[in-house]
């Protein structure tokens, strides 16, 4: 005689015995404390959860994968919520429940002397900046999101930021990862070796699933010591292509001081100071390309690194790379021009609509591709207008497409805009580049990623994601493309 499975008295179940698992701080299905959940921060994507929980500690967040389990209950984990990919928004379905890890928000431990430190997936960005900070060390990922971005999210999406020229992505910080798997384990693998050769590195598996394979509760963080020295200059081109020579020549001369590399074109300047009423162009004359240079030294004095960072500018000048420059005279006019890059998006999200893309070619061709790509993308989508700024020293930019004047926000992405973005895609891959180079593919790019996709490599990620998750249940929908029939 075959059972039948009654689904809503199964989900009945399931809340009464995970609202007992959590308690009221940590279980909820009120839709008013849900609901600011269940959209992205940018407004993009919007879906219905089931229920939202936030367990105090990996114990708790194990429980309840287990108990998500057994009642084949998928789950979403969200962090900061503040993912460019909407790899963090439920679906519309209501099946699934939001996994919040922002109450476990604990720094476990720092140690200065050995260079690393063990934080919850909960902890702020920024919060760890400053908890580094007081130690006398640093932690070497910075981004404009930095105030509510936290670990666990960085960790699963692999960010990226402004100081990868030097230091590298998120995958490169972390030295030990904690995470909940699909059944409710726990793959415990925080504690440090230099030499560990007893197979696969499981921690990078995990390192930029996006929560499909695990759900990240801690990292071991790599640690840095403290700059003593800082040099900031923002930099006045006529053309992107000066901007790599100078890049080439500022390594050179900088060596390891030098940190990092932006572009910024002249509308997205335009855009900021707009945007921001009490903002100031460092320059003052407009240049078609600004570049914003950041170097820093563990030894030696600001005077001295900013004599070899001037030295180099004016050799640049004097071969007629650049048109004009400024060196940060302290450090709030640094953190000035800093502002005016970290407001680019902002900036021109105030303009209106936009398809925004992250995406990564070879550092030697990106000037090229921007070259080529704008005028291709303004040809085929009239009243458009592209822009690209970003991450030059290591190859990525985020290429916006702003849509003509007047267009409707909501109808214009889910139209031209997908239109737009196919057309950025296929350039990029033509390019030999990537359609993501640091936001994630999420909920996003996964058509793209399965249109573009080398067919080898989304076969691999389905059977990894088939292994480690085999009912499916670890935020479903997102970074990893169903096989096509």
């Amino acid at each position: 005689m075959q059972t039948t499975v009654n689904p809503r008295a199964s989900t009945e179940t399931f809340l009464a015995e995970a609202a007992e698992l959590l308690g009221p701080k940590g279980f909820t299905t009120l839709a008013d404390d849900i609901e600011p959940w269940e959209t992205d921060w940018r407004g993009r994507y919007t879906g219905r959860a089931l229920a939202l929980a936030s367990p105090a500690s990996t114990a708790e967040v194990s429980a309840l994968v287990k108990l998500c389990s057994a009642h084949a209950i998928p789950i979403v984990p969200q962090g900061g919520n503040s993912g460019m990919a909407g790899g963090a928004t439920p679906d519309n379905s209501g099946k699934a429940i939001l996994l919040s890890l922002r109450r476990m928000n604990s720094i476990r431990s720092l140690d200065p002397t050995a260079g690393q430190a063990v934080c919850d997936a909960g902890v702020i960005l920024q919060t760890f900046h400053e908890a580094a900070e007081e130690a006398g060390m640093r932690f070497p990922l910075t981004l404009g999101g930095k105030g509510s971005a936290t670990i666990g999210g960085l960790v699963s999406t692999n960010a990226g930021g402004t100081q990868v020229l030097q230091h590298g992505t998120m995958r490169a910080q972390v030295l030990g990862i904690e995470a909940v798997l699909a059944d409710g384990s726990v793959f415990d693998q925080l504690t440090v070796l230099k030499k560990d050769n007893r197979g696969f590195d499981l921690k990078q598996l995990l390192i930029g699933s996006e929560g499909t394979l695990g759900i990240v509760t801690a990292a071991t963080l790599r640690l840095l010591p403290a700059p003593n020295a800082r040099a900031t200059a923002w930099v006045g081109l006529s053309a992107i292509t000066d901007a790599r020579t100078l890049l080439r020549r500022i390594d050179r001369a900088m060596g390891d001081a030098l940190e990092g590399f932006e572009v910024i074109p002249a509308h997205c300047l335009d855009s900021v100071l707009a945007h921001l009423p009490d903002a100031r162009s460092p320059l003052a004359q407009k240049h078609e390309w600004n570049a914003l240079i950041e170097c820093v030294t563990v030894d030696g004095e600001d005077a001295a690194l900013r004599e070899r960072l001037e030295n180099a500018l004016a050799d640049a000048a004097a071969d007629g790379l650049l048109s004009d420059a400024v060196i940060a005279a302290n450090e709030r006019q640094a953190e000035d021009f800093w502002l005016l890059r970290d407001s680019i998006s902002a900036g021109e999200r105030a303009l209106g609509p936009a398809m925004q893309h992250d995406i990564s070619v070879p550092v030697e061709k990106m000037p090229e591709f921007i070259l080529a790509a704008t005028p291709a993308v303004e040809k085929a989508h009239p009243g458009t207008t592209a822009v690209a700024f970003g991450h030059l020293g290591d190859g990525n930019v985020h290429f916006h497409v702003l849509a003509p004047k007047g267009s409707v926000p909501g109808q214009w992405e889910e139209n031209e805009g997908k239109a737009v973005s196919a057309q950025v895609y296929d350039l990029v891959t033509q390019w030999g580049g990537s359609i993501s180079a640091e936001h994630g593919i999420g909920q996003m790019k996964i058509g793209e990623l399965g249109r573009l996709g080398d067919p080898v490599a989304l076969a691999m990620m389905r059977s990894v994601k088939a292994a480690l998750d085999p009912k499916g249940l670890l935020n479903p929908g997102k970074l990893v493309p169903p096989a096509q029939d």
